[in-house]
């Protein structure tokens, strides 16, 4: 990590001096200040101007209660609880927080680069500082945005925004510093290897879950055509509308995915959307809602692909996992129990960022019947992909690392060599 402070502005090779680095430095706490500050004022004013341009398009309400729209909007992105009139809106935009986190990521390396810091308690200083900056400036605009009917719970716009930016700013902090490479370089090849083939699991459930998604959206086309008729949104609601789906549709593919697991989502008190069948009723006048199967039993091919899609997923990490271990180089000393049992911990762990997924996608969106949405039962819902990718994994693993070229001891002396 000590050869961090020669990357930025090095030039033909010389290094700078010390005299140098100081004056492009910065103290810590400052560096967190500005970099936590930029990525709050980011988020703020991309929320902002979205609920400006809500209130241009309709005929009622004032400026000030569009702005504090958009914080309150902000805020549910950090999984903070606002509470409107009778109802409390919980359910996190994943599409939001997940920009959220990576203006924070980007956040987290600008702080590093500017700070300098390279030792390991400078990091952590660094990673506080950034992370209580962000929590206490959400707590301030909680504090701001409550008026009236509008209430905000200050503590959960602190512990929400300070545990993003501590994730997304300190992930940052380490590859810009250079200690996330020095960790990888200490963490055993076995585990390494398991991370990027967890994240290749994940992906290919998306995958499955966004096709299978956009298959059912082009099916109802219908419906969704009959929604925009009856929101009459005009030009300029259109681009609102649009804005609000964007930031809604990773809720949605989660759900697909919650419904290919087993236990299927609710978008309701008392409703049930599974493949075992479909109770929902009326549902809110959202394009984004009309891929929703009708009341009444699924398709049979839909009990097919919830056995089929985590087996492929895990097919996909323990390929990767092969992939990556035959290129070390004491492969040879692996057997194919070895590989299984690292695409089973690919699974664990894909598993893990799916569950938290899940958990961020649900809540309430409102009073009366929308105050439950999401995935009730997230855990068994993880639990039950996270098998079924270890199946797949151990299992593609290990016929592929059994069925590798065997070399003989010639050959492996001269590599040795």
């Amino acid at each position: 990590m000590t050869d961090t402070l020669s990357r930025p502005g090095t030039r033909d090779g010389d290094s700078p001096t010390p005299s140098e680095i100081a004056a492009r430095t910065k103290p810590l706490v400052v560096s967190a200040v500005i970099s936590a500050g930029a990525c709050l004022l980011t988020g703020l004013l991309t929320c902002a101007a979205v609920a400006v341009i809500g209130w241009l398009a309709a005929t009622f309400g004032g400026a000030s209660g569009a702005i504090r729209a958009g914080a309150s909007a902000w805020l549910v992105a950090h999984k903070a609880g606002v509470t409107i009139g009778g109802g409390t809106i919980s359910v996190a935009p994943l599409g939001l927080t997940l920009f959220l986190a990576w203006c924070l990521y980007r956040g987290g390396k600008s702080a590093a680069r500017s700070s300098g810091a390279d030792r390991t308690k400078d990091l952590i200083a660094l990673s506080g500082a950034f992370a209580l900056v962000y929590g206490l400036g959400a707590l301030l605009i909680a504090l701001l945005t409550s008026d009236g009917a509008l209430k905000v719970s200050p503590l959960s716009a602190f512990l929400g925004a300070a545990s993003m930016a501590l994730i997304a700013g300190t992930a940052g902090i380490l590859v810009e510093s250079g200690a996330g490479e020095d960790i990888a370089d200490a963490t055993p090849a076995g585990l390494r290897d398991t991370v990027p083939a967890a994240f290749a699991a994940v992906l290919s459930v998306f995958a499955f879950a966004s096709i299978l998604y956009a298959v059912l959206l082009a099916i109802h086309f219908s419906r969704v055509t009959g929604m925009l008729e009856l929101l009459d949104a005009g030009v300029i609601g259109s681009v609102v509308l649009f804005a609000i789906c964007l930031m809604l549709v990773p809720n949605v593919i989660v759900y697909v995915i919650a419904f290919l697991a087993g236990p299927g989502f609710q978008l309701g008190t008392g409703t049930t959307i599974a493949p075992t069948g479909v109770d929902v009723g009326n549902l809110p006048a959202l394009p984004l809602l009309a891929a929703v199967p009708a009341d009444g039993a699924t398709p049979s091919y839909l009990l097919v692909l919830t056995a089929v899609v985590p087996l492929v997923a895990g097919a996909v990490a323990g390929l990767v996992v092969v992939r990556r271990g035959l290129a070390e180089r004491d492969a040879d000393a692996l057997g194919w129990d070895a590989y299984a049992l690292r695409g089973c911990i690919a699974a664990l762990l894909a598993g893990v960022i799916l569950f938290a997924l899940m958990a961020l996608s649900g809540g309430s969106a409102g009073p009366g019947r929308m105050s439950a949405v999401g995935v009730p039962g997230a855990l068994p819902a993880a639990g039950v992909l996270a098998a079924g990718m270890a199946i797949g994994a151990a299992v593609t693993a290990a016929v592929i690392a059994s069925r590798r070229p065997l070399v003989d001891a010639a050959e492996t002396d001269q590599l040795a060599d």
